[in-house]
């Protein structure tokens, strides 16, 4: 038996047609566009249940001040009492928080006023735009 010599102008079928390549993009490009807007959906709510966890940590560390003091931080006290001492506070048993006052998940600082209008203490986030008002993401976050 003798081996077939191959035709010069024969070669063996390998790789992809443009087609087929497009095709892929194609599909590839209709999941993304079906995917995307419903993951991105996911992180804004994620987000902003991730600002209500780090409140209520603060709300926790708050109360545990005023268990010690006997009153919540003034306004002018803010946050930062929770992790430094206060002049003149001789009854602070802290810190409260094991590392400095988180911003909130869009890198804003927490509002916090002592009295509070709505509670004894106010304590809120002003949401993605970082503006007070808004709906959906861009809604206050608060205690009250």
């Amino acid at each position: 038996m003798t081996a077939r010599a191959a035709h010069p102008l024969h070669r063996p079928a390998s790789g992809f047609t443009l087609f087929e390549l497009l095709v892929v993009m194609l599909i590839i490009g209709l999941l993304a566009s079906y995917v995307g807007p419903r993951y991105f959906a996911q992180v804004g709510k994620s987000e902003v249940k991730a600002a209500r966890a780090q409140m209520d940590a603060l709300e926790k560390s708050l109360e545990q001040y005023r268990l010690d003091v006997g009153r919540f931080p003034t306004t002018e006290q803010g946050l930062a009492s929770l992790v430094t001492k206060p002049n003149n506070e001789p009854k602070w048993g802290g810190p409260y928080l094991k590392k400095a006052v988180p911003p909130d998940p869009w890198g804003t600082p927490y509002q916090y006023k002592s009295p509070g209008e709505h509670s004894e203490f106010d304590l809120v986030s002003l949401g993605k735009d970082r503006r007070a008002g808004g709906t959906g993401e861009d809604a206050d976050i608060n205690n009250w």
